[in-house]
């Protein structure tokens, strides 16, 4: 048995659990795996990372300035664009398809005992999510890495990555998402996403919403942690378009760093760089300047897939996982800023359970004239809105029904964008995927892009 088969044998079996989408509010299963597995969540210092927007870049920069410090990296991320590994990785790559399988099989026995714990209770064994952290843990522990990076799959107080205790607790940009789940406002959010705030740890948060500020910083106070916010302790002095992203000077908490190169385009991604920084300051203990070259060479080597990646060019088609209105937004302004399309085609894909009336609005309103016709498309993913359905709702909104168009087949909706990027022979013409993760990861594996 090869080991892809082995890989895809044990994710057929997470899959048959709870969906990712049906998160389990709980945490007594996760404490009490870890106990029988002998506390996998003790065994190396975590930088976890919670908020609405950004966590998976600012996760990818805190790691690879980690590891150019010379540290073994652990990075728990999700979704996954190709491959189930990529949640796992070690030192910057997913982990290996033998050491999953085999963690795997040594965990399994103990997960058992605790669905059948479960069971007797009355309740839902292990979800899909809760077994891909507990499986998380048990490799970096295996390792074992000198810190790990964890991002949360969904909220923070409940979220089965909770089970570690950040080191340093960072909080990206805080807005409307999985509102079904989370709260109606930021400040519920924020609630939510306070709970991976714990006593001897460090919080480092992105400038937030009035309302979800206060709420951090009155979680900070009551376990008695310091806490720096971006805008007020550190953030981003200036920055200017570069070559393959942008040169940006960071003010941190304990250092000003002129001049850094990050390779990734965007404001937003300025941000997530300088919070970032500060996490990493934090995580050493808040009082020293990082090393400059380690900053620099961290930073310029981080990458961050299907974020405004361009996959392809001739025309250029970029793939970005823009999944919710805020999302929409800071891409659009970073497309504008770092290319000039004279025509940019966009095609676009969402999931059910997002706002897809919000995110149409947002892309008709930041991409403005820039973009003019727009193909509908689906992902493979059960859960994704029906194209037509997507196509009536942006005429309801005034897209114009001759700019609408529909292909219910990915392939196809590529090569008609192309086609129309290329409609004018002057060559600047331009393609972009967004919407939901998943029709991003097909896209990039369509365009040959395997690796993430």
């Amino acid at each position: 048995m090869t080991d892809e088969f082995s890989v895809e044998s044990v994710y057929a079996e997470l899959l048959g659990r709870a969906p990712e989408n049906k998160m389990e509010p709980r945490l007594a299963p996760l404490f009490r795996a870890m106990d029988v597995l002998g506390e996998p969540n003790k065994a190396f210092p975590i930088i976890h990372v919670t908020g609405t927007n950004g966590k998976t870049s600012t996760s990818r920069m805190i790691e690879s300035v980690l590891r150019a410090q010379g540290l073994s990296t652990g990075r728990y991320t999700s979704p996954h664009l190709s491959k189930v590994t990529e949640r796992i990785s070690i030192d910057g790559h997913p982990v290996s398809d033998e050491t999953f399988v085999r963690i795997w099989d040594e965990i399994r026995p103990y997960l058992q005992i605790v669905d059948a714990e479960l069971e007797a209770e009355g309740q839902p064994r292990l979800t899909y999510f809760e077994c891909l952290t507990i499986l998380g843990f048990a490799v970096f522990a295996d390792q074992p890495v000198n810190v790990a990076i964890i991002e949360v799959g969904l909220g923070g107080i409940t979220d089965a990555t909770n089970v570690g205790d950040g080191q340093v607790s960072v909080i990206t940009p805080i807005s409307l998402d999985h509102t079904d789940l989370l709260g109606d406002t930021t400040e519920d959010i924020a609630h939510e996403k306070a709970g991976i705030i714990k006593p001897g740890g460090f919080l480092v948060s992105a400038a937030q919403p009035l309302d979800a500020a206060q709420v951090l910083l009155e979680k900070a106070k009551e376990v008695g942690v310091p806490f720096r916010f971006e805008g007020v302790e550190f953030g981003v002095e200036s920055r200017t378009v570069a070559v393959g992203g942008q040169m940006v000077t960071i003010q941190g908490i304990a250092g000003r760093y002129p001049d850094l190169l990050v390779p990734l385009h965007g404001a937003h991604q300025a941000q997530n760089a300088a919070v970032a920084v500060a996490a990493l300051e934090a995580f050493f203990g808040g009082e020293k300047e990082l090393p400059f070259d380690v900053l620099q060479e961290g930073l310029a080597a981080a990458t961050s897939p299907g974020r405004l990646e361009v996959v392809r060019s001739a025309p250029t088609i970029i793939v970005d996982a823009a999944h919710n209105p805020d999302g929409i937004k800071a891409s659009a302004a970073a497309l504008k800023e770092a290319f000039t399309f004279s025509r940019l085609v966009p095609v676009v894909g969402v999931l059910k359970e997002k706002d897809a009336e919000e995110i149409l609005r947002e892309l008709k309103e930041s991409l403005g004239d820039v973009a003019e016709e727009y193909c509908f498309t689906q992902s493979n993913s059960p859960r994704a809105v029906p194209a037509a359905e997507l196509a009536e709702l942006a005429i309801d909104l005034g897209f114009g029904e001759d700019n609408v168009h529909i292909e219910e087949k990915l392939d196809d909706a590529l090569e008609w964008a192309v086609e129309r990027a290329e409609a004018n022979d002057d060559l600047s013409g331009g393609v972009l995927v967004t919407g939901s993760i998943t029709l991003v990861a097909e896209a990039r594996i369509l365009l040959g892009k395997t690796e993430a």
